[in-house]
């Protein structure tokens, strides 16, 4: 009688948990479709920031725009920066993620090798800090979003939710903190620069820009020419 009993609310359990797992499965897909059409009003990254506990509340500067109001070359910087395979991959740039696992065995700094796909799962859904779990969710979110959304959104996206300094969100607002001007009509240079903050929005300077980040937005601008400019974003 016990036996049955037991087996009976194991059943039950095992019924409870499968739906919630196709629940979530559901929710989640239908959020990141939802992603072709509709802008997300905020993401998990801008909610995190929204009080620190060591300095209070930050202000959020953050203002949507289409990627045609966004300057190419900004796009193309950002590309250039973070994500050179962006238009062949499919979300995970394999060959990186050799590179740096090689690298931590030898025992060498290990670089990051998340891709601009990776980078949006992170700032939408996602928390900072490294565990397992994360990690997983972030290979989750990843394949999602470069299987439901088009290349073009994904970079549309990114561009409009990617932190560009404190408490800055997006190109507009970076485009217009930063050097006065809308994202439209920031210059080849002045893209490079912003690219070049990604790594560390918070700590590197480029109003005026050190020389490392001259130094690096030269880098990114002679690697646009290399990955061929329109002709790249003409790709996606």
């Amino acid at each position: 009688m016990k036996k049955n009993k037991k087996r009976g609310f194991l059943s039950k359990l095992k019924r409870w948990l499968l739906g919630l797992l196709v629940v979530w499965f559901s929710t989640t897909l239908l959020l990141v479709l939802c992603l072709r059409w509709f802008d997300p009003p905020t993401t998990a990254f801008m909610l995190q920031r929204d009080y620190s506990e060591e300095h209070g509340p930050i202000e959020i500067r953050h203002e949507w725009r289409e990627l045609h109001r966004i300057a190419p070359s900004l796009a193309m910087s950002v590309i250039a920066s973070e994500d050179q395979k962006f238009a062949d991959h499919w979300g995970f740039d394999v060959a990186a993620i050799q590179q740096v696992i090689e690298d931590g065995k030898a025992g060498k700094q290990m670089r990051g090798a998340s891709t601009i796909s990776q980078q949006l799962a992170k700032n939408l859904f996602l928390w900072s800090g490294r565990s397992w779990v994360r990690k997983g969710l972030e290979v989750y979110f990843t394949a999602a979003i470069e299987t439901l959304v088009p290349k073009q959104r994904i970079l549309e996206l990114y561009l409009n939710v990617a932190e560009f300094g404190d408490g800055i969100y997006g190109a507009e607002a970076a485009a217009q903190s930063i050097f006065g001007v809308p994202a439209e009509s920031l210059s080849t240079h002045q893209s490079a620069l912003l690219a070049a903050r990604l790594p560390a929005p918070k700590s590197y300077t480029i109003q005026p820009p050190s020389d490392y980040m001259e130094q690096r937005a030269e880098w990114i601008e002679q690697q646009i020419i290399q990955l061929g400019d329109q002709a790249y974003l003409d790709r996606l």
